[in-house]
């Protein structure tokens, strides 16, 4: 199957499954302007794995080819449908890829979405495979496209489950924590968060230093998995520092 043909049978069955009440609540759902069919996501993945039994026996360039094409789409589940797919290539991702991924995120990605699955699963996975690229991420954090700095914390997100390059997560978050976007702050929040349960102490001493300028939303999602007493800590210090600072 070539990649015309592909793409024509994959849209053809996105728009069969198209659901009118779930496109408006999607629309609702995202703050951010999206383009959604208005399907969920099991269905998407199943798309994916369809796609998937053609794309492997592929050309590299061919399946690049392939993925660019939905991204210049604009809707949302192809977007979706994209990150499902190159996922299964995780294991071959490198620098290549890396320098791809960047790509997207500059050039298509336009919602939280599409941000965390291009981040959390393909960039992830590049830097799984070539560590010393997460390097490139401190960077980001200058950019003016708010979902590439957002991708700069949400790109490390395996690395703290696993406890791996704690400082460049800190670096990271260093420079994105008075970062004034609300998906920037969830990003940092959410990265602080999974990073807690393998280095506790040194998220906790992290934070100290920045309990009076953090924003409440990195505070608050930072200390989701937090014991109870470190949790209060946190959040009681944070209100008594900036009561100071008043």
């Amino acid at each position: 199957m070539t990649v015309a043909t592909l793409l024509k049978d994959i849209r053809t069955r996105l728009k069969a499954a198209a659901d009118p009440e779930f496109e408006a609540g999607l629309r609702w759902f995202f703050k951010e302007p999206v383009t959604p069919y208005g399907i969920r996501t099991p269905q998407v993945r199943e798309f994916a794995r369809l796609a998937y039994a053609h794309v492997k026996q592929w050309p590299v360039a061919e399946r690049d080819r392939f993925v660019t094409e939905l991204w210049k789409s604009g809707m949302l589940e192809e977007g979706v449908l994209v990150c499902h797919l190159y996922r299964r290539f995780a294991k071959s991702c490198g620098e290549r890829e890396f320098r791809m991924f960047e790509q997207w995120i500059n050039r298509y990605v336009t919602n939280w979405s599409n941000c965390d699955g291009v981040s959390t699963w393909l960039i992830a996975a590049s830097i799984a495979n070539r560590p010393g690229l997460a390097d490139r991420l401190a960077g980001w954090t200058k950019s003016k496209n708010r979902w590439k700095r957002r991708s700069a914390a949400v790109s490390l997100i395996q690395e703290a489950k696993r406890g791996r390059n704690t400082e460049i997560i800190f670096q990271i978050c260093g420079l994105l924590l008075e970062d004034r976007d609300d998906m920037v702050q969830k990003g940092i929040g959410w990265l602080l968060k999974e990073t807690y349960p393998m280095r506790p102490r040194e998220v906790l001493e992290f934070l100290d230093g920045w309990r009076s300028r953090a924003p409440r939303l990195v505070l608050r999602l930072a200390a989701e998995k937090m014991t109870e007493r470190d949790r209060q800590r946190l959040l009681t210090r944070a209100v008594q520092k900036r009561d100071l600072k008043a």
